[in-house]
């Protein structure tokens, strides 16, 4: 399986509390709900069909949570039954990367809390289509720099929200990308589908 992350960001790059108001308040965030207002039909649509292509999911423990509250544990979620993104949550294979979670809730759930990068890339090795990360930052930029990532979506809504985790720290490694894809939805979410290709060139004096 190719392991695949897709990550809603701002256009300043944040990634935090972008559903409901309260979803996540940490470091005093108090700009909660900035994508919702932007998110229309043909962005539900894109979601619906990348939820359709994967064969596991693999979170970080707080967005896991989040989603076993919205889509598997809670009302909600069964409310939701037939929308390709609940079918898939509840179909395929979901792993957690966490050290302190012991007695997850959803169904087929696996913790993953050993050798988390060994374990990634047994995943990996799978026959299969994809292995996919939404949300959970953290772990993303812990699969970005150990190289565990294969593919990369960006959905980038116009707005800058000023206040936030960022998808990518002021500091990291650095790596070219090469596009894939690339669409606007009429809201004017750009969506672009990137994979990473080694080190970026520089200019040189």
């Amino acid at each position: 399986m190719k392991l695949t992350t897709i990550t809603n960001v701002s256009v300043d790059g944040v990634m935090q509390g972008l559903g409901a108001v309260d979803e996540d308040r940490r470091g005093g965030f108090k700009r909660g709900g900035w994508a919702l207002p932007l998110f229309d039909d043909e962005g539900e649509t894109f979601l619906g069909q990348v939820f359709q292509r994967a064969d596991a999911f693999l979170f970080g423990r707080r967005t896991y949570e989040i989603f076993a509250g919205s889509w598997g544990t809670g009302s909600w979620g069964a409310d939701q039954g037939n929308s390709p993104i609940s079918v898939a949550l509840n179909t395929q294979p979901k792993y957690v990367a966490s050290a302190t979670l012991t007695d997850p809730q959803w169904a087929d759930t696996t913790v993953l809390s050993g050798d988390v990068a060994a374990a990634v890339r047994e995943l990996k090795a799978k026959p299969g289509g994809e292995l996919q990360v939404h949300g959970s930052g953290s772990l993303v930029r812990w699969l970005f720099d150990n190289q565990l990532v294969d593919e990369i979506t960006l959905l980038t809504y116009p707005v800058v929200v000023g206040q936030g985790t960022r998808l990518f720290p002021s500091t990291g490694p650095d790596t070219a990308l090469e596009l894939v894809d690339s669409r606007a939805t009429s809201n004017g979410v750009t969506i672009q589908v990137y994979r990473p290709a080694g080190r970026p060139r520089y200019a040189t004096a």
